[in-house]
């Protein structure tokens, strides 16, 4: 047993019976180093990587290789999902060095935390012209013991390449029109019109890059950002990527077709593309995005959930297969013979051609992955008529009692394992998209779900002075501070509930998270760090703008601080937002795939956001219409009039005794209304 044992880490928890001496993250650790002078050994990943476990396996549970680490390395293991900060400083220095990066991480410090070495996976055995993990172990061994002048200018002079990195981040105001036209072409000409998406494979859900289309598209009425949103989504509903028994969305498609997913499940891409679904069910009535945003939030709630009401992070890519063996995409395959033998000869020639299972097979050992292929001659759109026996026809029943017994015999298979730690941020966006979600289509045990996570965080996470911390596992907090995403995202989670409940108290639990960013993350010029400024130090403070699987901190904190301004007015938290968006005027336009919720924010920043005054019931017509609006980033408030929950619903009386709404945007409001149809074409967007 090593040093991991009673952490809140599941990835380190599943090291914790290593032969490998490790230590977590620490000055203890750094302090040994120097006592031993040795130089340090950090391995970074999480507990879905699927080729985390392969090194795992292969190096760090072999005795041999752990008794060689032991003897010349102090072995520091961290999960990048617990300490994003550590993640991204020797990220960096991967990426600057060897020109990509990935997960594990391998990278080689001295007791002052200065990297000298990278890498990734290494194998057990040199192949492919990568050396060998033992290989690697000796030559730094040795570079050590006798070139350590060498090492220390190496080290010395990455530290000083990263130190000297500045940001541009604009400075000359938020962007306008030009640049979010000039972002939408950079979009169109990296379209996959055959496919969806964007690039080629591997290809990831475009989530926030959607969220930006959808919103451009209401704010101008194009048509072309709608269409690419729409077919993008159909793509990937209709490909492996969507667990078409279970629902939810695996990590990655490793083709561009969307057929074969990197099976691992996280909860942020599931959170984030559930909004999509939600948000384009909310533009174009699809009956495909409906059910796949309500299947979506109802895997998390089903497989995510935890005890304390929070949601996990991830399951993983790989479990038990028939033979016993631990392998990806065990659990979600199918063979016809395994077809054949849960639904007999008839059924399942119905099930291999409705979800394009071959005798071929799309995957691994004449596996396939379940996809919903569609007919010849079926309409491409996402209307009510565009899913065979999905949405009505003379196969709906039977391809619903299908689907009812391959789930069923799914169930008794070995299960993915579960990363069961709550990380704020993710907590965030599931937080919004299922109040959205429960809001959008009658569905209040899913704005429930949403409310008890959002407890969770306030009971766990806040703490009496709303610093959060990053994550939690079964109801303790960790150790580690939060940091930039985790205000932006939980702020974000926050205000969708409260639009969606009427209870102004998540509005005032956002204001004080969005007060600590201003306080402690943001710096000259308006620019946003990832950590605070009372973080512990690293050899460089993390500072990344663009969106990698998740919003940019910078930018979550910009939407947030945006929509915090809208409903109360507040000056210094638009100028912050504004400010901040300063970066999506500088990347937007050359990188729009790598910054798209900084365009969603900039499209809601374009439109006002529009402020919407709700004095009448929560729930009612008037509400359900406003939350039903589709102006970019409009924000809804909602109470009997006279209340303090809000202080957008201060003086905004009934009208002839009738629940009222007042629309207003850039500091002139529309007349005050009763009648919903009224409400919702002042929302529509489109000028």
């Amino acid at each position: 047993m090593n040093r991991l044992a009673g952490v809140t880490s599941p990835y380190l928890l599943q090291h914790a019976d290593n032969p490998v001496d490790w230590w977590p993250w620490s000055p203890e650790a750094f302090e040994e180093a120097r006592r031993r002078d040795v130089p340090v050994l950090l391995s970074v990943g999480y507990s879905s990587c699927h080729w985390c476990h392969v090194m795992a396996h292969e190096s760090f549970e072999d005795e041999a290789t752990a008794a060689y680490m032991n003897e010349h390395f102090v072995s520091v293991k961290v999960d990048r999902e617990e300490r994003p900060d550590v993640d991204a400083v020797y990220m960096e220095a991967v990426q600057a060095a060897t020109g990509q990066g990935g997960w594990p991480m391998t990278v080689f410090l001295t007791a002052d935390a200065e990297p000298f070495y990278f890498g990734t996976y290494f194998p057990p055995e040199s192949r492919h012209g990568m050396p060998s993990f033992r290989q690697v172990l000796e030559g730094v061994t040795a570079a050590w013991t006798g070139r350590r002048d060498e090492v220390g200018e190496v080290a010395g002079r990455i530290v000083r390449d990263l130190s000297e990195r500045s940001l541009a981040h604009g400075g000359d105001g938020p962007p306008g029109e030009a640049e979010l036209a000039q972002a939408l072409l950079g979009l169109t000409r990296e379209y996959d019109e055959k496919r969806g998406g964007f690039g080629g494979a591997p290809k990831f859900p475009p989530s926030m890059a959607l969220e930006f289309l959808l919103r451009h598209h209401a704010r101008t009425g194009a048509d072309g950002a709608l269409q690419m949103a729409a077919d993008t989504c159909e793509a990937m509903a209709r490909g492996g990527i969507y667990d078409q028994l279970g629902g939810g969305f695996a990590r990655y498609s490793v083709d561009r077709d969307w057929v074969v997913p990197h099976f691992e499940k996280m909860l942020y891409d599931n959170a984030l593309l559930c909004r999509v679904y939600a948000h384009l069910w909310r533009t174009t009535g699809s009956e495909l995005a409906r059910r796949v945003a309500l299947e979506t939030a109802d895997f998390m709630v089903r497989e995510l959930r935890t005890p304390e009401g929070g949601f996990a992070s991830a399951l993983d890519a790989d479990s038990e297969d028939a033979a016993g063996r631990h392998v990806e995409g065990a659990y979600y395959v199918w063979t016809p013979a395994q077809l054949r033998e849960v639904l007999g000869e008839e059924d399942a020639a119905f099930a291999a051609a409705y979800f394009g299972v071959t005798e071929e097979g799309t995957f691994e050992e004449g596996s396939s992955v379940l996809q919903l292929p569609g007919e010849a001659g079926e309409s491409g759109g996402t209307g009510e008529s565009g899913e065979p026996g999905r949405s009505g026809g003379p196969d709906a029943a039977r391809a619903a009692g299908v689907r009812e017994r391959l789930l069923a015999a799914r169930e008794a298979r070995p299960r993915p394992g579960r990363d069961d730690k709550i990380v704020a941020a993710w907590n965030g966006l599931a937080i919004a998209a299922l109040a959205e979600a429960g809001a959008y289509f009658d569905r209040p045990d899913l704005v429930e779900r949403a409310t008890e996570a959002a407890d969770l965080l306030v009971r766990v996470h806040m703490g009496p002075v709303a610093r959060l911390v990053r994550t939690s596992k079964d109801g303790r907090a960790g150790e580690h501070a939060g940091v930039l995403e985790d205000y932006g995202d939980v702020a974000e989670g926050f205000l969708a509930l409260a639009a969606v409940t009427g209870e102004g108290a998540w509005l005032e639990f956002a204001g004080f998270l969005l007060d600590i960013v201003l306080q402690h993350f943001r710096g000259e010029g308006g620019q946003l760090y990832d950590t605070a400024d009372d973080a512990e130090q690293l050899i460089r403070r993390p500072q990344d703008p663009t969106d990698s699987a998740t919003p940019a901190g910078w930018t979550a904190a910009a939407g947030a601080l945006l929509s915090y301004a809208a409903h109360t007015g507040s000056e210094p938290h638009r100028t912050a937002a504004e400010e901040a968006l300063g970066v999506v005027k500088a990347l937007g336009p050359r990188a729009p795939r790598f910054i798209g919720w900084g365009l969603a924010v900039a499209e809601a920043l374009l439109d006002g956001p529009r402020e919407v005054a709700v004095a009448g019931p929560v729930g009612g017509e008037l509400h359900r219409t406003a939350l039903l609006g589709r102006a970019p980033g409009a924000v809804v408030a909602a109470g009997e009039p006279g209340g303090a929950e809000f202080p957008l619903l201060a003086d905004r009386p009934l009208v002839d005794g009738a629940p009222t709404a007042y629309v207003c945007r850039h500091f002139v409001c529309e007349a005050p209304t009763t009648d919903p149809e009224a409400l919702a074409r002042a929302l529509g967007g489109a000028v």
